[in-house]
């Protein structure tokens, strides 16, 4: 298996350990409707979806937008500031005596750092909280996927896979019960 990535590696050995707990279960249990096949129930979840339709990642997006707005608009004003700075050096350097260019120069190039240091702090503020609210919003879905694979009697329920068949995807069970009032069925 060294030509397969890590991901496919999880799913050809998530599908193998499915196949063995399957075969396990109708070993035991005896040929589904005697067609030989296991008598085991697979679901699968579409774990982007849920982070893009649910109501709990849209409410965690609002409050990240809104958390984060005033930081944004700031960092657009100093890029906006610097910009004008630049444009008024390139136009007025020739006739500036040079301790005026060196000075202006020099406000320049300390606006542009404090500017790229706040805007990387920005960012790994932001990915920091996105990854907090993302992991909330998973670790409340990961229940509400137990809630709906206990409800269902499913034997196994997939995040990852090559392919799905959509008879098996239990993505929109999973996204109802999250955007319920009380975030269950």
């Amino acid at each position: 298996m060294k030509f397969l990535s890590i991901p496919l590696r999880r799913a050809a050995f998530a599908g193998l350990f499915a196949a063995s707990l399957l075969g396990a279960s109708a070993q035991a249990q005896g040929p589904a409707a005697g067609n030989g096949l296991p008598s085991g129930k697979i679901g699968f979840i579409n774990t982007e979806r849920i982070l893009k339709e649910s109501a709990p990642a849209k409410a965690a997006q609002q409050k990240l937008e809104a958390e984060f707005a005033k930081r944004d608009k700031n960092l657009q004003d100093m890029a906006a500031r610097i910009k004008a700075l630049s444009q008024k050096l390139d136009k007025d350097g020739p006739v500036m005596s040079d301790s005026e260019r060196g000075s202006a120069q020099q406000q320049l190039a300390d606006m542009n750092r404090d500017f790229q240091r706040k805007q990387r702090e920005f960012s790994e503020d932001l990915n920091a909280r996105r990854n907090a609210a993302l992991a909330a919003v998973l670790d409340k879905a990961n229940k509400v996927v137990k809630q709906v694979a206990e409800q269902g009697n499913y034997d196994i329920v997939f995040q990852e896979a090559v392919y799905v068949n959509p008879r098996i995807d239990i993505t929109d069970k999973v996204l109802k019960a999250l955007d319920a009032p009380s975030g269950s069925q």
